[in-house]
């Protein structure tokens, strides 16, 4: 299974480090173009390459992780979703000053999904610090959790396996409006908890 990432910044490539370990193949990209990933590809080894924004779409899962200011501009363009999962780990914080984004009383995934029509949304891997989701997920005779949340029952097993794979202890809010909220950095109750799911 390949993995496109959008996003070449701390947590695409947290995600991306874990998820080459766990034996999938990853298509990496930023908004500057292949060229400039070429160190990091270096540096991630085999099984990543790097590619356009069109080129990570296209992958049957996609995992986005981009600055909340530059979303739109992320998913602009890019062709049709067609039933594709898209794993949203963005977080609605302008920069720099640290604000949350003005939402509308809806919870950014959902803000999300209207930006990815026709494409299957789970909301995941966005609680965590960066380095804490690069670390290895086993821990103290446990797995480090990560909460995800979804309305396709189906898109979240995908995702919930592919979680499972690469070590982390996957765990299941509901859809995303209920889930969503509780995720949601800043505002929900669960951001930066680095829970551990004892055997």
């Amino acid at each position: 299974m390949t993995i496109g990432i959008i996003g070449g910044g701390a947590i695409g490539q947290a995600f991306g480090r874990q998820v080459l370990k766990a034996g999938y193949q990853v298509i990496i990209s930023n908004s500057r173009g292949p060229e400039s990933l070429a160190s990091l590809v270096r540096e991630l080894g085999a099984g990543v390459r790097a590619g356009t924004a069109k080129e990570a779409a296209a992958a049957e899962i996609v995992f986005l992780a981009v600055p909340w200011m530059h979303v739109r501009d992320a998913l602009a363009g890019l062709p049709p979703w067609g039933g594709r999962i898209v794993v949203d780990a963005t977080n609605p914080v302008i920069m720099p000053g640290f604000t949350m984004a003005d939402l509308g009383g809806r919870t950014s995934s959902e803000v999300i999904s209207d930006l990815v029509p026709g494409a299957r949304l789970v909301k995941a891997c966005n609680t965590l610090l960066a380095e804490v989701l690069a670390a290895d997920p086993h821990v103290a005779g446990g797995r480090r959790v990560i909460f995800m949340s979804g309305d396709d029952a189906k898109a979240k097993a995908v995702v919930s396996g592919i979680l499972d794979k690469t070590g982390f202890a996957p765990i299941d809010l509901g859809d995303l409006v209920v889930g969503g909220r509780m995720q949601q950095f800043p505002g929900g109750p669960l951001p930066t908890l680095n829970l551990i799911q004892l055997s």
